[in-house]
């Protein structure tokens, strides 16, 4: 891309995106709108930025597997034209996919030998005699512009201190030596681009430096599976797993590596180039990663901005230092944004690398010598084509001179580079990839990410970030649908399904509590009821049915304790605890649910320090109306209730409709429903779902920051509406009452928290 220096003094890409602003600059000149003769796409559709207006993007989109040609967008001018001009000899349509020339195999044969390679082609690979192929055999064209599998390589054992570094499709390589400090260099053919490292040196450890490079068309994107694998591993390289402390601590948590200070400055390009539904997936994705890294109490420090000519601050990394911000403010600043009425037009991206060097220089001033212990992780949203404030080099060429300490070569550098990664995520339909790829930094692995669609980004940044070093903790569980036969399971992994039988069958729910408890209600057993009469259903790959070991009910519980007092049934502490033979097999798909009182669920809530009972419930029961959820079985699936818990002064109100249960004959509804009971149900503020019968013993729930805390379980109602439909809602009487967990902790802690035992690793509940 040719770029000019004026005499103005800044910087300008030579192309008609930087006209972008300038024409909302020509106050003077009458403004013509465009129209959309000639616009329309063979097999495709077009989106337009700002209507017909002047200044208005034209972006072409096309189904999978095929992208828009001879160009990918146009830009309204302020003389009412398209720029580039519609041809009437190269009309727009949209033309399938094509993968690099694969015929770049050095010592074998392609086939079938072709000489342009589409979506779904197939290509296998054969090495000559006396070679061997190391790489994929078989590959096939993707609806990406990428073939599948790996580069193939046909090389024989030469004696050499590096491994052949082969050709990618598409490419161009010199260099055929490679012994210590040989080098080898890429470039590409045709019109395509080079993405990764174009010069390579084979080092003593037998390693080359840098990243395999690839060829890309303009067509060409990266996965959300591939972003996750690149740049998954580097997050989670950026923070480090620590053992327990003790052997009494269930699961691990991420803490930050070396005992240093992680700081996160993230940046959201606004200007006119981005559309709107760019801008808003990256405001979802980002606010997905830093809720997510929270969720497994890690405290980064971080910086947030959104950029167009001007900066817009979310929050300034100083005020986490100074802890005068917390991460929920920001998550709602970040929610609260909105790009109406903001200046849009212009792009400096310079400013914001100045910025961030800004933030890093006042760090280092107040820290000291600490500031060697700081990383700094730089991730960018943007389409490059910046046209104001200068190349962005000099300024990232001065952040790497601080976090480096003045290291700019040699080992010293190398030494550092751990210290500082920039990402940048090139979204939009335009891309500056020349001019973005250089501002890259950080020691392996991918940093610059070419995103066609950034929809998915937010459940890449859930599955980086929910690893398989942290599956113990209590409480992890998917926000959204996934795709596959587990999906309900991974948004409920702590779901177990309870069958009692022994003279008639019983059907309750219950929940996981520990690898080898379940929490269910009394009531689902009954006088005779053994172990090997209970079956306890949670699909872990190792089997679906667990043999049961024991139960036990509260102490406490007696259905028939208050029939004198014209109370039939009586469910006052309606809870008990089924242990299994076997440890059930964490995953994504099978963990702990968090329940009030262990230092996990205050793990879990961000309470610091020493926190207490008191706290959980008040941070759980912020209102006198808060609202829960529960799970019901349906034939096919399972489904989320919503109910609200009327708490305080609202509270009699709400268990008054006790009395219109079957079998109750006193007219105080304390008797019936004592404190240890929640009241939900009926239609005023909200219309409540109600429970049904096999709902019994189900966790009622709330989600806290990505995380899953139990409050209370399904116990009983006044009515049963659930005759004609699985879901059925309230109406103005019906109420459920539930098991406050808050109130039963001494049973719980009894049997889960007892540590005089070597059968099962125990909770760890608070001492208040």
């Amino acid at each position: 891309m040719n770029s000019l220096w004026f005499n103005m003094g800044f910087f300008v890409h030579w192309s008609w995106l930087a006209a972008l602003p300038c024409i909302l600059c020509l106050g003077a000149e009458v403004q013509v709108d465009c129209t959309e003769e000639g616009m329309q796409i063979q097999g495709g559709h077009y989106t337009l930025t700002k209507q017909l207006q002047s200044g208005s993007l034209l972006v072409y989109h096309c189904p999978e597997g095929y992208y828009p040609f001879p160009v990918l967008t146009r830009l309204c001018g302020s003389n009412g034209t398209w720029r580039p001009a519609p041809k009437k000899f190269k009309p727009q349509r949209c033309r399938l996919v094509e993968c690099p020339d694969p015929n770049v195999l050095e010592d074998g044969n392609v086939f079938p030998p072709q000489e342009k390679y589409f979506v779904d082609n197939e290509t296998t690979y054969e090495c000559y005699s006396g070679y061997t192929m190391r790489g994929s055999n078989r590959r096939v064209c993707l609806p990406n512009g990428k073939w599948s599998g790996s580069t193939p390589i046909c090389s024989r054992d030469s004696g050499d201190n590096c491994a052949d570094p082969g050709i990618p499709a598409g490419a161009s390589r010199t260099g055929h030596l490679f012994e210590i400090d040989d080098k080898v260099k890429y470039s590409c053919n045709g019109d395509l681009f080079l993405v990764g490292t174009r010069e390579r040196v084979c080092q003593e450890n037998g390693q080359w430096t840098g990243k395999e490079p690839a060829c890309y068309y303009k067509h060409t994107y990266d996965t959300p599976l591939e972003v996750s694998e690149a740049f998954g591993s580097a997050i989670k390289d950026t923070l480090t797993i620590l053992e327990p402390i003790d052997d009494t601590q269930e699961g691990r948590k991420i803490r930050i590596s070396k005992n240093g200070t992680l700081n996160i400055y993230i940046a959201v390009d606004i200007s006119e180039s981005i559309e709107e539904k760019h801008f808003t997936d990256a405001k979802d994705a980002v606010a997905t990663l830093i809720s997510k890294i929270s969720s497994f109490s890690v405290t980064p420090n971080y910086q947030i901005l959104f950029f167009s000519a001007d900066i817009f601050e979310i929050v300034s990394i100083l005020d986490f230092l100074d802890g005068q911000i917390t991460l929920s403010t920001v998550q709602k600043e970040l929610e609260k944004f909105k790009v109406l009425d903001r200046n849009t037009a212009g792009t400096d991206l310079n400013l914001v690398f100045k910025t961030f060097l800004e933030r890093m220089a006042i760090i280092k001033q107040r820290t000291g010598a600490d500031f060697k212990e700081h990383r700094h992780v730089l991730i960018i949203f943007t389409d490059g084509a910046y046209n104001m404030g200068g190349s962005p080099a000099p300024t990232v060429a001065k952040i790497k001179n601080m976090v480096y300490m003045n290291h700019t070569s040699g080992q010293e550098a190398q030494s550092r580079e751990e210290f500082l990664d920039i990402y940048i995520f090139a979204i939009g339909a335009e891309l500056f990839d020349d001019d973005l790829q250089p501002l890259t930094a950080g020691t392996g692995g991918q940093h610059y990410f070419r995103m066609k669609d950034i929809k998915n980004l937010q459940e890449t940044f859930d599955e980086i970030i929910d690893e398989e070093e942290v599956k113990g903790l209590c409480g992890l569980h998917k926000d959204y649908p996934t795709i596959g036969k587990d999906s309900k399971r991974k948004m409920y992994p702590w779901m177990a399904y309870i069958v009692v039988q022994n003279e008639g069958t019983k059907k309750c729910l219950g929940s996981l509590v520990t690898p080898k408890f379940v929490l269910t209600a009394a009531h689902c057993f009954k006088f005779g009821d053994l172990p090997e009469h209970v079956m306890v259903e949670i699909d872990d790959g190792q089997g679906k049915v667990k043999k049961v070991k024991t139960f036990k009910i509260h102490p406490n519980y007696n259905i028939n304790g208050k029939q004198n007092e014209g109370v039939k049934e009586f469910y006052d502490y309606d809870v008990a605890l089924i242990q299994l033979e076997n440890d059930v097999q964490i995953s994504s798909a099978v963990r702990p649910i968090c329940i009030p009182c262990t230092q996990e669920t205050s793990d879990a809530l961000q309470l610091v320090g020493e926190s207490t009972c008191k706290e959980q419930e008040q941070r759980l029961f912020k209102d006198h109306l808060e609202k829960l959820h529960f799970l019901t079985k349906t034939r096919t699936s399972i489904e989320e209730k919503d109910a609200h818990a009327k708490l305080g002064d609202i509270r009699d109100n709400c268990i008054r409709h006790a009395l219109e249960a079957n079998g109750i004959t006193t007219d105080n509804p304390k008797v019936a429903v004592t404190d240890n009971f929640l009241c939900t149900g009926g239609r005023n503020p909200y219309r409540d779902h109600i429970a049904c019968p096999g709902d019994s013993g189900g966790a009622v729930f709330k989600n806290y920051e990505h995380r899953t805390i139990q409050v209370a379980l399904v116990s009983w109602g006044n009515k049963n509406l659930c005759k004609k439909e699985s879901i059925p809602e309230s109406d103005e009487t019906s109420r459920d009452f539930h098991i406050n967990l808050f109130r039963v902790v001494p049973f719980l802690k009894s049997i889960l928290g007892n540590d005089t035992q070597d059968d099962y690793a125990p909770l760890q509940f608070l001492k208040n």
